[in-house]
């Protein structure tokens, strides 16, 4: 009696045993189906998301090739070596001589964009000192249209432009790219004025991402910098100092960006240790265009 009890009780423990044992293989088969299942949706999810283009921008007030702390030097290597320490696609430079008497014969743009092997493009603001000052565009790709914009200015103070170009990133690929260096004085009504103007023109763009980049002389709680917001993306949330060079403690200078036919976010955002070449620091940002 006590074996037929003891041979009941090991069959009942052998099918508890293979019924664990089928059960577990069951899960096992049920999850590995399931995380296939998920794997292929997220492959499916990938590919329908890729990645087009990865565009590295620096914007720098060049201070007309000045370092502030030697009143009468010009030093364009100095500027130029700083651009191509960031190794950058577009650059956006502003207080740009051309044929100027304290900085002496050539286009300062032109004369840093062949030493960077880079296209240019220089927009006149103003006549100054017997030559051309404003801002520019430097680019590794080409820019097939270039526009000078002028910007609403009340009064005597001094002219201020919007420099723009279509440049080409990729064959078939496009985006709107914008320099700019807005009013310096203390009242900011001109400021307010020109950067409406700035946000019309992009708001006209249909068929191109904008990028616009530059010295706005406004601080990220400004109105100006509002409405620069409402419009675009900033490339900077807890945006670093810019102004002076020296010993920064002011943020004037931006990269600022409009998704209008791919999606932009930034990947990096930085403000370039340099306290020699220019008054202001230059600005770096990196955007990835996706479809």
């Amino acid at each position: 009696m006590i074996i037929a009890q003891n041979t009941l009780t090991m069959s009942r423990k052998k099918l508890l045993y293979t019924s664990f044992l089928m059960l577990t293989v069951s899960l096992l088969v049920c999850c590995n189906f399931q995380n296939k299942e998920n794997q292929g949706l997220a492959e499916n999810r990938s590919a329908n998301i890729k990645l087009k283009k990865t565009i590295r921008i620096l914007s720098y007030n060049i201070h007309h090739c000045n370092p502030p702390g030697e009143k009468d030097l010009i030093d364009l290597a100095s500027i130029t070596k700083t651009i191509a320490d960031q190794q950058p696609d577009i650059v956006a430079l502003q207080e740009v001589d051309v044929d100027t008497e304290r900085s002496g014969e050539g286009n300062q743009a032109e004369i840093i964009a062949k030493k960077l092997d880079m296209n240019y493009f220089f927009a006149k603001a103003i006549d100054y000192d017997g030559g051309e000052y404003g801002v520019a565009i430097l680019s590794k790709y080409p820019m097939l249209e270039t526009t000078v914009h002028e910007l609403p200015t009340k009064g005597k103070e001094e002219a201020r432009v919007l420099a723009t170009a279509k440049v080409e990133v990729d064959p078939g690929t496009h985006i709107l790219f914008g320099s700019t260096h807005l009013n310096s004085s203390k009242s900011s009504e001109n400021r307010i004025l020109q950067i409406k103007e700035i946000a019309e023109i992009s708001n006209s763009i249909e068929n191109m991402d904008v990028v616009i980049a530059g010295d706005f002389n406004a601080e990220p709680q400004s109105e100006v910098i509002n409405i620069a917001e409402k419009s675009f993306n900033n490339t900077c949330d807890d945006c670093k100092p810019t102004f002076p060079a020296t010993a920064p403690s002011k943020v004037i200078d931006y990269i600022f960006f409009k998704s209008k036919v791919n999606n932009l976010f930034v990947s990096q955002y930085d403000v370039i240790n340099d306290s020699y070449s220019s008054d202001h620091r230059p600005v770096f940002a990196e955007i990835k265009l996706i479809n």
